[in-house]
């Protein structure tokens, strides 16, 4: 089970909504936008190319931010930004640009199968800070700077969904 603020949510599938509503982003495996969710999202990879492409707006990163168990100095480093060019980025209410946008949903995707796999935050952090015998020794959230690493904590992640434990 998991344990997210259902308000969180609500905010994330509004944000969602009301991106592609002023995009004209057309989806490829959901059948209607007006009622698509932030757990859609990661179901049409299309779409998430398309997101990516637009760029993020500040607003929705912000939420996800809140949803993810990253901290701001993490999201700078991930971003390849100063944590002063972040709040940059929200005292302006900027538009995240596309390698920035694909890390940010990069980032909001482990998270997603982080949370399916240990069902709260609070356990998902602490294996993501734990060093990993699978992954070098080195703690997950260390490679998490490149789609690679990225990748690898992904595989990681799905392997002990699956009880198939190195």
């Amino acid at each position: 089970m998991v344990f997210v603020k259902k308000e969180l949510i609500n905010e994330l599938d509004k944000e969602l909504t009301s991106i592609i509503a002023h995009s004209g982003f057309k989806t490829h495996s959901l059948s209607s936008v007006t009622n698509l969710t932030y757990a859609d999202l990661f179901l049409d990879k299309m779409l998430i190319i398309q997101v990516i492409k637009e760029g993020i707006p500040y607003s929705f990163f912000s939420l996800i931010q809140d949803y993810t168990p990253f901290n701001e100095h993490d999201w700078a480093k991930f971003l390849d930004l100063s944590t002063k060019s972040l709040q940059r980025y929200k005292q302006n209410s900027k538009v995240f640009k596309p390698t920035q946008s694909e890390k940010i949903m990069e980032m909001a995707e482990v998270t997603n199968v982080g949370l399916d796999v240990f069902g709260e935050m609070d356990k998902f952090r602490l294996w993501l800070d734990t060093p990993n015998f699978s992954l070098g020794s080195m703690k997950p959230i260390e490679l998490l700077n490149d789609s690679y690493g990225k990748e690898m904590v992904i595989g990681e992640l799905t392997r002990i969904n699956h009880g198939i434990l190195v």
